[in-house]
């Protein structure tokens, strides 16, 4: 439990620091998959497969919207081998200015030493 442990709070303090694109090969398997709850505006898909599709994900969301906050509460864990993570954010989409308060659940599955899988659930309006 130790290694989920401390994998579950390099991975929330690199969400407070705002390196979530930087961190992904350090805590991303090569073959992990990221699942959003619904398909996100712009996309045609819910999953992003692979490291390199997850960085592009977060480097996309992070250039088309102005982070004016973001809280990484957790991680909450659940051993084996999940944690999860609460967040909240305050954003502008830059195309249209409209703001917006972002909250979202994250649960993330570890295999080895490395997430797997990610599943964000959102909060309904």
């Amino acid at each position: 439990m130790e290694d989920l442990v401390k994998l579950g709070r390099e991975f929330v303090q690199a969400m407070r620091d705002r390196r979530g694109v930087d961190h992904v090969d350090a805590a991303y398997a090569e073959n992990a998959e990221s699942v959003e709850a619904v398909v996100p505006p712009g996309r045609d898909v819910r999953i992003a497969k692979g490291r390199n599709a997850i960085k592009a994900k977060r480097s996309d969301w992070a250039a088309t919207h102005e982070i004016h906050t973001l809280e990484a509460d957790g991680p909450y864990v659940h051993p084996p081998s999940r944690f999860s993570v609460r967040f909240e954010a305050e954003v502008t989409q830059k195309e249209t200015g409209r703001q917006m308060t972002l909250r979202e659940i994250a649960i993330y599955t570890v295999h080895g030493d490395k997430i797997v899988r990610e599943e964000f659930f959102m909060l309904p309006k």
